[in-house]
C-alpha cells in the first residue's frame, strides 16, 4: 500500500521516490516485474501455439496467461478496495484479495514449472516409470503444501504472525496448547500443526522416491533438495518467533515455502510424465 492507486503508481510509471524509499521501491518494482512477467507469459503462449504439437501443452500455456492476468487484476483490487472494511473478520476487502493474490502466485509458479518440464529434453525423450505410490504421495504433498501456503497467507494478512510468541511451545510455561484462543491464535496454531503434518509427508515422499527403482537420478537429487528445503523452512519459521518477526527471516520463510512447493510439484509432475503423455495420445 505504498501507492493508493493502480495500475499507475501515484499516477506515474516513474513515481517520485521509488528508487530511494524502500516501501515505494518494493511496491513499484513488484508492479514493474508483474508487467514483465505478464508479457513474457503471453509471448510464451504465442510461441507454443505456433510451434508445439501437443494440444494439452498449448492449453496449459493459455491457462498460464489467464492466471497471470487474473493475478494482476487481483493485485489491483487489493489496492483499490483496501479502504472497504469487513467487520465480521476484522479486515479489509483489499486484504482478502491479498490472500487470494498470494495463493494465485503459487499456482502460477507451478504452472510455469509444468510447462518448463514438458519442454525439457528429458521429458520428451525419456520415460519415467515410477510407481503409482510415488505419484499418489507426491500429489498429496502438493495439496498439503498449497493448503499450508493458503493458511500462511491468511495468517500473514491477519497480522497473526506473532499471535503465539513462543516456539516450539505455545505458551511461556511450556504448554503445547495456547492458553487463550481467538481467530489469530487459531490460524497461527493451525499453521504450526500443518507444518508437523507436512514434515512427515515430505520426508515420506522423499523416501518413496529414493526407494523406487524407476526413479531417475534427477528425481533422487530433487528429493534430497526437498528435504534440505524442508529443514531450512522449519528453521526459518522458528527464527521468526525467536527474532520477534525479523523482516529478513519472514521474507526468507515465504521464499523457501514457495521453493518447497515448486520443488514438490516439479517432482510430482515428472513422476506423472508417462501418465500425462499416455493420456494426451488418447
Amino acid at each position: 500500500m505504498a501507492f493508493l492507486d493502480w495500475p499507475l503508481s501515484n499516477g506515474s510509471l516513474n513515481p517520485a521516490g521509488w528508487l530511494t524509499e524502500i516501501d515505494k521501491f518494493a511496491e513499484h518494482s513488484h508492479r514493474l516485474s508483474a508487467s514483465v512477467m505478464s508479457a513474457v507469459t503471453i509471448i510464451l503462449a504465442v510461441l507454443l501455439w505456433r510451434t508445439e504439437s501437443r494440444s494439452w501443452l498449448r492449453k496449459l500455456a493459455l491457462f498460464a496467461v489467464g492466471l497471470v492476468l487474473s493475478q494482476a487484476l487481483v493485485g489491483g483490487l487489493r489496492v483499490l478496495l483496501d479502504h472497504l472494511q469487513v467487520a465480521m473478520v476484522d479486515t479489509s476487502v483489499g486484504r482478502l484479495f491479498a490472500m487470494l493474490h498470494a495463493c494465485l502466485a503459487q499456482l502460477f509458479a507451478c504452472t510455469l514449472i509444468a510447462i518448463a518440464c514438458a519442454l525439457s529434453k528429458g521429458w520428451i525423450t525419456r520415460s519415467t516409470p515410477v510407481s503409482y505410490g510415488v505419484r499418489r504421495v507426491g500429489a498429496l504433498c502438493c495439496g498439503l503444501i498449497f493448503c499450508q501456503l493458503a493458511i500462511a497467507a491468511v495468517m500473514r494478512h491477519s497480522f497473526a504472525g506473532m499471535a503465539i510468541p513462543t516456539f516450539p511451545a505455545s505458551a511461556p510455561d511450556g504448554s503445547w496448547l495456547p492458553p487463550a484462543w481467538n481467530f489469530r491464535v487459531g490460524i497461527h496454531f493451525t499453521h504450526r500443526c500443518m507444518a508437523v503434518i507436512l514434515t512427515v509427508a515430505l520426508v515420506w515422499f522423499a523416501v518413496k522416491i529414493w526407494r523406487d527403482r524407476g526413479a531417475t537420478l534427477l528425481l533422487r537429487c530433487g528429493a534430497a533438495v526437498l528435504v534440505n528445503l524442508l529443514a531450512l523452512q522449519v528453521l526459518l519459521g522458528a527464527w521468526i518467533i525467536w527474532s520477534q518477526r525479523s523482516a529478513a527471516m519472514t521474507t526468507g520463510h515465504v521464499l523457501v515455502g514457495a521453493a518447497t512447493l515448486v520443488t514438490t510439484f516439479g517432482l510430482t509432475w515428472l513422476a506423472h510424465r508417462d501418465v500425462v503423455e499416455a493420456h494426451s495420445v488418447k
